[in-house]
């Protein structure tokens, strides 16, 4: 059986009212409610990632070198 157009209709969910700004309020009321990180904790995190941003480009760095030197002897070796 299928739903007319009329029936569909009175099933939706009403549109909200309130418009734009009603939607800004509520969207600044839920950014109150946020936990926000403190001036120590981003810059601590920020520290760490650096780090580990630096700590992992000296891997691939490491393992490149090693690599590209491995290929070099054994492509010169039977090559």
């Amino acid at each position: 059986m299928s739903m007319d157009t009329a029936d569909q209709e009175q099933e939706a969910e009403p549109r909200r009212k309130g418009g734009l700004f009603r939607f800004f309020g509520e969207v600044r009321a839920e950014g109150r409610k946020v936990t926000w990180a403190t001036r120590q904790e981003v810059t601590v995190s920020t520290i760490m990632v650096l780090i580990m941003a630096l700590l992992a480009g000296v891997f691939f760095f490491l393992v490149d070198l090693i690599l590209r030197n491995t290929m070099s002897f054994l492509l010169g070796l039977f090559g």
